[in-house]
């Protein structure tokens, strides 16, 4: 067996802690260090603006550019240098995400709780928000159109983004196009922590925002948590770590189409993991063989390959038992290949999106199911959701009452601010009802 193929682990022998340890995700290297390296980049950006954002392009992403903010010609090339095909493949893809998100929004709502008392809430959106879109190992422009397109969906007046400059200073031509097609005119060629920390705080060219979405490295994950430690920067979407998927699947499941789909995502970079979770060892077999036929032909094979050194096989005895550790691990892509794939969808718990059977892989979600692809990952399934427009939005609550809603509602006010030892909130309602009309007047 060669080195990339993957180890079959027995859940059935193993105790509790060695559970424990086969479902932890690869350690994240020197987080101290990183974190500290990122908050010398925030202090930079924030204190240099616009010169220190220029600076650390040049150190870090090699390039002396002149100017930040993507020019109108840039742009405009960015369009020729697409084929037709391409073109219509990210047109097709926002059409697709703007559906399902479309079908997203709230409508307001109004509830008489109690005899003349009124409760409502609306919904407003965001006022100005951030995009961080990667191209380090690998240009994204499908994560500027999950974000750009409920961005427009909810009607965020400002748009910003930043993605890191390619070696001849100019943005990646997908993203452009992407990033037009969504309604983004701001865009900026700022990569890493720097590019967080100018539209957490502004710079001369970069406007400030009020929160910032879209995956990164680890200096971007932890740019994004300093920032929004600080009142005067911008909230996150949501914590991140390194990609990942795991596959429940049983005896019927085609081996090479469950190899394919942790391929696809060894791919993302050498920290991502996969996990087959299967019943059938006839299977966990035939997929590290056909793991080994499909990597050859492919062209990131030295990433895939350490990906796969963290990554791992797990035998159970039934599949309720690989649903039970699907959701011990929370993945952040869940692939359920099983004879009858719907029937285990009401014992998932834990789980950024589904994939419901042989013919849905995980990268249709990545480009054009509808769904978001900004995920959490590392484990957060078990507390976050992925993306969605409530996120580019607040929920504001509104309450309105009559006199006859004070008078019957608000001794249950005075008596629960005494309770409480709060005599200023007893009294806010004390002079009212001293106050409401008799009925002889």
């Amino acid at each position: 067996m060669s080195s990339s193929s993957l180890r079959i682990h027995d859940w059935s022998r193993l105790d509790p802690a060695g559970r424990i340890a086969l479902l932890r995700r690869p350690a994240q290297r020197d987080q101290d260090e990183t974190m500290a390296g990122a908050r010398a980049i925030v202090t930079r950006v924030r204190h240099g603006g616009d010169r220190a954002l220029l600076d650390l392009t040049a150190e870090h992403d090699r390039v002396r550019l002149t100017a930040l903010k993507v020019g109108e010609d840039e742009i405009n090339a960015a369009a020729t240098a697409l084929s037709p095909n391409e073109k219509r493949a990210i047109e097709i893809a926002i059409g697709t995400v703007r559906a399902f998100h479309e079908a997203q929004v709230q409508q307001p709502i109004r509830v008489q709780t109690a005899p003349g008392v009124v409760c409502e809430r609306f919904t407003v959106p965001l006022e100005a928000i951030g995009m961080y879109v990667p191209a380090g190992t690998a240009p994204l422009p499908s994560t500027a159109l999950m974000i750009g397109v409920p961005a427009q969906i909810a009607g965020c007046e400002r748009r910003v983004l930043c993605t890191p400059p390619r070696r001849d200073g100019k943005a990646d031509p997908g993203v452009l196009y992407t990033a037009r097609a969504c309604g983004v005119t701001d865009i900026f060629k700022v990569g890493g922590a720097q590019a967080v920390a100018a539209m957490a705080y502004g710079t001369e060219t970069v406007p400030k925002v009020d929160k910032i979405f879209g995956p990164g490295n680890a200096w971007v994950t932890a740019a994004k948590l300093l920032v929004a430690m600080d009142p005067d920067g911008a909230a996150y979407d949501m914590p991140a770590g390194p990609s990942e998927v795991l596959v429940v699947a049983d005896d019927a499941a085609h081996p090479e189409f469950v190899a394919s789909d942790l391929l696809a995502q060894a791919e993302h970079s050498v920290d991502a993991q996969v996990l087959l979770v299967t019943d059938s060892r006839n299977l966990a077999q035939s997929v590290s063989q056909e793991i080994e036929r499909q990597l050859a032909r492919l062209s990131r094979g030295s990433v895939i390959r350490a990906a796969l050194a963290g990554s791992r096989i797990i035998l159970v005895n039934c599949l309720d038992t690989a649903l039970d550790v699907a959701n011990q691990y929370a993945p952040e892509h869940l692939i359920i290949e099983t004879e009858r794939p719907r029937d285990w969808l009401p014992k998932v718990r834990h789980a950024g999106s589904v994939f419901l059977g042989a013919w849905t892989p995980e990268s249709m979600g990545d480009y054009c199911s509808g769904t978001n692809h900004v995920l959490p990952t590392y484990g957060y399934a078990r507390a976050f959701s992925g993306l969605s427009l409530a996120d580019f939005t607040r929920q504001i609550t509104v309450q309105e009452l009559t006199p006859q809603g004070i008078a019957g509602l608000g001794p249950v006010a005075q008596t629960l601010a005494m309770l409480e030892g709060l005599d200023a909130h007893a009294n806010a309602v004390t002079v009212r009802l001293a106050r409401l009309p008799r009925e002889d007047e």
